[in-house]
């Protein structure tokens, strides 16, 4: 087992990690699984070097005595006149083993940054090669374009050094050749990378393929509609299958997709209301950023005065659970619409706004995907407007619908206990959503995905009406619960949120700012790209401790419900399958992104959601 070389609290010099540059830095730990010294530099900022790059001190000073009286072609001259070559000068007599070893050790030095130089360069175009078809996010705990610019300031003096020595070509002449030979491999990424550009088709393909994308299209629907029939039932069992069809004709009103198409538009009018500050979005393939304007919360406030005022007026709310099967196919045959009119637009989007997930070439795959990024008419964008506004606000009033429809259907003054945490622990999510709507721009669904089928019925079928499937599964099925109980699910909910909430406002501060003197007990493997993995806090726990936020809290909105059936936990079950291939997903993307680094990661942080068990 190797022995560790410098001592906690040793004053060294080390290199700061993808550059040949060294700075000085004082040991905090060392790792003796992985043989790493966890180091800090003056600005406090804190990294984990490998032995090889950590040096002491007195190596650097010695060079630097040497170098500092003069040039190396004044110090020549001077000798040459002052004394013979055979004839060492006074005070200055060295050994010829002493010779050696510095000639040795000045070669090794300008093998290892001639070396360094090689990986910098290759891990540059690795990166480069694989942000093409990835410009997201995992979950992750990258850095955004903030940490490249505080690593460009931080290295600006080392840059001057740079320039002066091109200046005066003090650099020796293997390291020249070799700068060339570099220059010349650049030149050469540049080009296939511009080819790459002009053709980003789509390699990977994901859900089965076309034959996997063709079936969900099917598969997804059925699905709504068999779980919203089993919840109807007096006895919601899973074996209880199929459950009985009630007539095509009842399943349309032309009354029920009139009120769906005057909600989806009066959100459409609550997002171009000039209230709300407008920010741009992540840099796409060709350098634009998109601008988004953020209202979502103002979209709620002002949804709930609507709602509001219809009640004062003794409007019957509870229309939506009586209406509730016309409801979901009134929205799944609006998402179809909308996906072909998203398709056939797609067909005149330049090359460069395509989505990298959803340009394969096959129709049913690209159609299911999404094949362009971002569909706009206008400065309106299609997707972002969905990802939030009908469906994630239209979740929160059918669980209300469904509160007053449970007060009428049992002849209650008062809502049953399950009733109301089912309500306020699911509007409390939605709440912290809005108001955090501008984190939702890094997110893959807004980076990658485009904008298809898999998106539209998501957004304005599935959220609405499978997430509130707990509360529809109520007014039916009436679950009385005690205080004590209460507490306890309700502690378990505050846990999640927590760990979902800490987490990705962690994750979001640190993208924005990394140099934040407040998160400077965060510690992170910088990576070729200039982002950095956060390996300390929530994302030094686990891989995706928002994931497992998420997780927790579907739990606590299920066990209401109690545990007679295994139906109001099919969102539980959903839930941890849609993460885990989530993450997988990820996992695969960030491995190609960041390649060694990804892996020195995993090895810091073991488990990807569950503590210890996954």
């Amino acid at each position: 087992m190797p022995t560790r070389r410098f001592a906690d609290g040793e004053v060294v010099m080390g290199r700061w990690p993808g550059s040949v540059l060294y700075y000085e830095v004082q040991v905090t730990s060392y790792d003796d699984v992985s043989h790493l010294y966890t180091v800090k530099y003056k600005d406090g900022t804190e990294l984990a070097l490998k032995e090889g790059d950590i040096r002491s001190q007195s190596s650097f000073k010695h060079r630097k005595s040497q170098s500092s009286s003069s040039s190396p072609s004044r110090r020549s001259s001077s000798r040459s006149r002052s004394r013979s070559p055979g004839r060492p000068a006074k005070g200055r007599r060295r050994s010829s083993s002493q010779s050696r070893e510095h000639k040795d050790d000045r070669k090794k030095t300008i093998q290892e940054t001639n070396l360094a130089l090689l990986v910098l360069i290759f891990l540059f175009k690795l990166d480069e090669n694989n942000t093409r078809r990835y410009n997201g996010e995992p979950d992750s705990t990258e850095r955004n374009d903030t940490s490249c610019i505080t690593l460009e300031q931080k290295l600006k003096p080392d840059l001057e050094i740079e320039r002066v020595l091109e200046q005066y070509s003090l650099r020796p002449r293997k390291e020249e050749k070799k700068k060339e030979e570099i220059y010349s491999e650049k030149k050469i990424f540049e080009t296939v990378k511009t080819i790459e550009k002009a053709s980003p088709k789509t390699k990977e393909l994901e859900f089965g393929g076309r034959i996997g994308a063709f079936l969900l299209i099917f598969f997804l629907p059925a699905t709504v509609f068999y779980l919203l029939l089993m919840c109807k039932q007096d006895d919601p069992s899973l074996l209880n299958f199929p459950p009985p069809l009630p007539p095509l004709e009842s399943l349309w009103e032309a009354r029920v997709f009139g009120v769906f198409l005057l909600w989806f538009f009066l959100q459409v009018l609550f997002y171009l209301l000039p209230i709300g500050k407008v920010v741009e979005g992540l840099p796409l393939s060709d350098g634009r950023r998109l601008q988004y304007r953020i209202n979502g919360f103002y979209a709620f406030v002002l949804t709930a005065a609507v709602i509001g005022t219809l009640l004062y007026f003794q409007f019957e709310l509870h229309y939506l659970y009586d209406h509730f099967m016309q409801f979901a196919v009134s929205a799944a045959a609006f998402s179809m619409v909308l996906s072909i009119y998203l398709y056939i637009q797609s067909l005149k989007a330049p090359e460069e706004e395509l989505a990298p997930s959803g340009n394969s070439g096959y129709f049913v795959y690209d159609f299911f995907t999404g094949h362009e990024l971002n569909p706009r008419i206008g400065s309106f964008d299609l997707k972002y407007f969905c990802e939030l506004r009908p469906g994630l606000i239209g979740w929160v009033v059918i669980n209300l619908a469904m509160l007053l429809a449970e007060m009428k259907i049992h002849n209650q003054s008062m809502p049953s206990l399950s009733m109301i945490l089912v309500n306020g622990f699911q509007l409390l999510y939605v709440v912290d959503a809005l108001w955090n709507e501008e984190a939702i721009l890094t997110t893959m669904d807004i980076t990658h995905d485009g904008f298809g089928f898999m998106l539209a019925f998501g957004d304005l079928v599935w959220v609405p009406f499978v997430y509130s499937l707990q509360a529809f599964y109520l007014v039916g099925h009436p679950i009385a619960i005690s205080w004590p109980v209460a507490a306890a699910i309700t502690l378990l909910n505050c846990i999640g949120y927590y760990i979902f909430r800490s987490a990705n406002s962690q994750k979001n501060n640190f993208r924005r700012n990394p140099a934040d003197p407040k998160l400077a007990y965060l510690k992170f493997i910088p990576t070729a790209t200039g982002k950095g993995l956060l390996v300390t806090g929530w994302w030094g726990f686990v891989r995706h401790p928002n994931y497992l936020g998420d997780i927790i809290m579907a739990l606590a909105w299920s066990l209401p419900c109690g545990f007679n059936h295994v139906l109001p936990y099919f969102y539980v079950i959903y839930f941890i399958c849609l993460l885990v291939h989530r993450e997988a997903r990820d996992e695969h993307h960030c491995k190609q992104k960041y390649g060694l680094a990804w892996e020195r990661y995993c090895q810091r942080v073991p488990y990807r959601i569950f503590p210890y068990i996954y």
